[in-house]
């Protein structure tokens, strides 16, 4: 038995190419989504059984009898295709394989709009979650291909909800069929309107801050009279979460949202809990100033507020309130994986973070920070330090 696994474009016959048209013509069995079946070319063989799911298809081209089977997929086959999962089951039969490459709506798209699309962040919230907002932060076009629940007017209410109502947006509904309708207008305007159940949207980048190594200047961020993890301190805390662009953190007592805001920055996304009304709004003035859309204000105490939120890859405790042990065990529940730093500057919170971290497992570290900073008297400069601060960090071994 030979199979082919073959994209078919955007639906329409016109998008299919000359290459899958000839596999069609030479297959004796054909296996595919219903609507796909629905639309074929005249003259392809009506041996034909709908499915989508890998080892059900598999069966299917075992208990078909067949000797040159296609299998059909919307789009690109290598564009969030179900021809990924397939390849390998067929690979373990010993059954022969190629794959034909469609026009996926995302080429198609960016044809009718006259742009590149090499530099576009591609996504899928086809049937998936998918975080828009943590998108459009990579500083690059964000394209999506929907579906299901997450349609253009959830992912723009995204948008909306997190402060880039007025995001360019562009939506391409229909694309190829005859009623295709391609419109641009803003991420507010669309979060108010209904689209076709398959429809692909593109969203422009939004405004970001220059990216740079962690540790701004204490004075770039509104502070008030609300304490605030300093350069020195916050500079070292982001070096031991180590968060990559993929990670999602949280950052508990975060105050003015300074280490909030450099994580973002970092990372996929980040939940900010903060239970006090004026760090809160600080936090999210911070976050506008530094366009750290990606960053969400959280108003709660933890550890109760946790519960609601996505598990954590890196967690900083930047103020527990004393509830220290209760909120190392929700991260311990939350993600037992987690990276953990948290911040002292009382020996008894020492204590207390290392003998939870220790109990829980987490192989800890204690660094000591102890900042001087050099200030102008007359013709002399003085050494003025600072409170010594205890970074306590938990990595599982």
């Amino acid at each position: 038995m030979q199979v082919t696994l073959a994209g078919l474009g955007c639906g329409t016959a016109a998008t299919v190419t000359a290459e899958v048209r000839e596999a069609l013509a030479q297959a004796d069995f054909l296996v595919g989504a219903e609507r796909l079946l629905d639309h074929l070319p005249e003259g392809i063989t009506p041996r034909r059984r709908s499915a989508v799911k890998p080892r059900e298809i598999v069966q299917l081209l075992l208990d078909s009898g067949c000797e040159n089977a296609c299998v059909l997929y919307s789009g690109d086959t290598g564009f969030y295709s179900g021809a990924r999962s397939l390849l390998p089951l067929l690979a373990e039969r010993g059954i022969g394989a190629r794959v034909l490459p469609g026009v996926s709506s995302v080429q198609y798209l960016a044809a009718r709009l006259g742009r590149p699309w090499q530099d576009w962040v591609l996504r899928s919230a086809h049937g998936v979650e998918c975080d828009a907002v943590e998108a459009v932060c990579r500083g690059r076009p964000a394209c999506f291909l929907t579906g299901g629940t997450l349609g253009p007017t959830a992912l723009c209410r995204q948008l909306a909800e997190a402060g880039l109502g007025t995001l360019s947006v562009t939506v391409g509904e229909n694309i190829s069929y005859p009623e295709e309708h391609i419109e641009s207008g803003t991420a507010a305007e669309f979060a108010r309107r209904d689209f076709a159940p398959l429809s692909v949207l593109l969203a422009e980048a939004a405004p970001t801050f220059p990216r740079r190594t962690p540790g701004f200047p204490d004075e770039a961020f509104l502070r008030g009279g609300v304490p605030m993890t300093k350069q020195v301190i916050r500079a070292a805390a982001l070096g031991k979460l180590a968060a990559g662009p993929e990670d999602v953190c949280w950052d508990i007592g975060a105050g003015t949202g300074s280490v909030s805001v450099e994580l973002a920055l970092q990372s996929k996304a980040v939940w900010a809990v903060e239970r006090n009304p004026e760090a809160l709004e600080l936090l999210r003035a911070n976050r506008e100033r530094f366009r750290a859309w990606n960053l969400r204000p959280v108003e709660g105490a933890a550890p109760e507020a946790l519960d609601a939120l996505p598990k954590p890859d890196a967690v900083f405790v930047g103020g527990s309130g004393g509830e220290l042990p209760r909120i190392l065990q929700a991260v311990h529940d939350a993600n037992l994986n987690a990276r953990v730093c948290v911040s002292a500057i009382a020996l008894e919170t020492l204590h207390t973070a290392l003998e939870t971290l220790t109990a829980l497992d987490w192989e800890t570290e204690v660094t000591q920070i102890a900042v001087t900073r050099g200030k102008p008297a007359g013709p002399l400069h003085l050494l003025t330090a600072q409170n010594p601060v205890f970074l306590i960090t938990g990595v599982r071994p």
